[in-house]
């Protein structure tokens, strides 16, 4: 491609984007009109009676705000085979997952060219802050996971699973502006081990070519620098000798590394000195010296992950450059180099159309009328509520965002957090009422010791790799029994909790081993009435306290951890089964 024409791509990119934001108001009526006017004919729509209808006042009076379980059984129609319009008047092509839970979300052909538009904005986007990317290379660590498919056929899988291996992916005209040391074999490859494996060896022979190094979330880009620091002596010997890792049994990967990899001992003995000792500090950029940004998100739950990526970058960039999910696109980020607190992504109103409602700050809802794209107020907080190409009507997605500002008429939204999410390590949602089950049937096995849960707290601890997740036990010991629970029976309630979490949690304990066991720490007698004494001189009312389930202030950890009396760990991993 040449550099003209590149740049030509590039500056219509951006001038799409003002052009977009211009009337984000009248843009959004023109979309609910293609959106209705489509599916007029879907039994979801025909329920409410809409009659042809596609202005905004007949939608928001006859349609309802709906959350995932109202639409579940339709769902499962879907999935067990029905292919009647339910939603969409257009075939379904393959259902994406979401959340803690997997929720199946029908997807249709037509959304993946408005997401790949949104996709075709980043290095515009980028080439404006970060000069000469199309000089090198992206080490990005990706991968897929094997489909799934419902009863009735349809496939089922992620929506990055589904971009990967796309035509629109794997077969895109050259752009030096999106170069990838890993090959497209290692990506597509559904045993994580060799694709992780193979992806991080191109990355090290290719060590000077890389300029930003990546991942989809932290946790992702945090999970690879662990694999190299307890891999690094097998990967070291492969670049020395320039044979492969006999543990790499894929055809199609040993085919291409057959051509990437030659001897090096000079590079060997390089990696194995960076990788070698006790400080790991600024390892990325020591390994990738030329590195310019490191791409992944770290809003939300992700946020947890900032320091540990200062730490091992140096300070580098952390570049979250869009907003998206399984249900719908939504915008970028048109400051990318910005600190993480600072993020806001634009929403573009030709993706989806977007309704808010409205919060306090406890999360409250305020009103139940919810509010368009462009009459969103800066400062407050809304849940999004979005309508696709794809069906979804006055949908809940579940997340909290901020308005920072606009950007023409269109607003900014910084990610708050996702709605009742208590924990989360990985890409695993875990919400109050997921733990409070795990916390009541883990209860069960203190019967036998007369003992009950008097109250308890979490946190994510991100302090070493894998994170894993702790709970914070107070126990009380019933009269006449004065026997104590056995550290063998608090080790099985860790795995009762353990069992008892959402299918994504358990999958990440088995199959992705990214979250390690989890970890009861049992507390003194009186621990939690100290916390709320601590709330209280801090300005909480007596009367409106109550224990927070999930803790990350500094203080109050260092309270709990200075009253534990014991520590207990999952003895095995919960069972799980694709």
């Amino acid at each position: 491609m040449a550099f003209h024409s590149v740049r030509e791509k590039h500056a219509k990119a951006l001038q799409f984007i003002e052009e977009v934001t211009r009337d984000a108001d009248s843009v959004q009526q023109k979309v609910l009109a293609e959106i209705l006017t489509q599916n007029a004919e879907t039994e979801y729509l025909k329920r409410f009676q809409l009659d042809g209808a596609t202005d905004r006042d007949t939608f928001k009076c006859k349609v309802p705000v709906v959350t995932y379980e109202d639409l579940r059984s339709d769902i499962q129609r879907i999935a067990n085979g029905d292919r009647s319009p339910i939603f969409s008047s257009r075939p379904i092509s393959d259902s994406g997952t979401s959340a803690g839970e997997k929720k199946l979300m029908p997807t249709i052909h037509e959304e993946t060219d408005r997401r790949n538009l949104l996709r075709s904005l980043v290095m515009p986007l980028m080439n404006q802050y970060v000069p000469d990317l199309d000089k090198g290379k992206a080490l990005y660590f990706l991968f897929i996971r094997a489909d799934t498919k419902t009863p009735g056929g349809l496939v089922a899988r992620p929506e990055s699973t589904s971009y990967y291996t796309s035509d629109q992916f794997l077969n895109k005209p050259f752009d030096p502006y999106s170069v990838y040391t890993s090959p497209k074999q290692a990506l597509l490859c559904t045993d994580s081990f060799q694709s992780m494996y193979s992806q991080m060896l191109c990355g090290l022979i290719m060590r000077q070519q890389v300029l930003r190094v990546g991942a989809i979330f932290a946790s992702g880009l945090l999970r690879a620098i662990r694999f190299l620091q307890h891999n690094y002596q097998q990967l070291a010997h492969d670049i020395s000798t320039g044979t492969l890792n006999p543990k790499i049994t894929d055809p199609s990967i040993k085919q291409c590394m057959a051509e990437i990899l030659k001897p090096d001992p000079e590079l060997a003995d390089f990696i194995t000195q960076q990788c070698s000792g006790q400080n790991s500090e600024r390892l990325i950029t020591r390994i990738w010296p030329n590195t310019k940004y490191i791409d992944v998100i770290v809003t939300g739950s992700m946020a947890q992950y900032i320091p540990t990526l200062h730490y091992y970058s140096g300070g580098l960039p952390l570049v979250c450059i869009m907003y998206a999910s399984s249900e719908c696109f939504f915008g970028p980020n048109l400051k990318p180099i910005c600190s993480p607190s600072d993020v806001s992504y634009t929403i573009l109103p030709n993706m989806g159309y977007f309704e808010f409602l409205p919060l306090d700050d406890v999360d409250n809802t305020v009103s139940t009328d919810l509010v368009d794209l462009a009459h969103v107020e800066v400062g407050k907080c809304y849940e999004l509520v979005v309508t696709t190409y794809a069906g979804l009507c006055r949908y809940r997605v579940g997340d909290i965002l901020r308005v920072t500002g606009f950007h023409n008429s269109a607003p900014q939204f910084g990610f708050v957090k996702r709605k009742n999410v208590v924990l989360s390590i990985d890409m695993e949602k875990t919400d109050e009422e997921d733990l409070q089950k795990a916390i009541e049937n883990a209860s069960i096995i203190l019967k036998e010791f007369n003992a009950s849960v008097v109250d308890y707290t979490s946190f994510a601890d991100v302090s070493s790799l894998p994170g894993h997740y702790v709970i914070y036990w107070e126990l009380l010991v019933k009269e006449p029994s004065n026997r104590r629970p056995t550290s063998e029976a608090l080790n099985r309630c860790c795995l009762a909790m353990e069992e008892s979490l959402n299918v994504m949690y358990r999958q990440a304990r088995v199959a992705d081993k990214s979250i390690g066991a989890l970890e009861i720490r049992v507390v003194k007698n009186g621990t939690f009435e100290e916390l709320m004494d601590y709330a209280i001189s801090r300005g909480a009312s007596i009367s409106q306290y109550k224990v927070s389930r999930c803790v990350s202030s500094a203080p109050i950890l260092k309270l709990l951890d200075s009253k534990v009396v014991s520590v207990h760990f999952s003895p095995a991993r919960p069972h799980w089964t694709a």
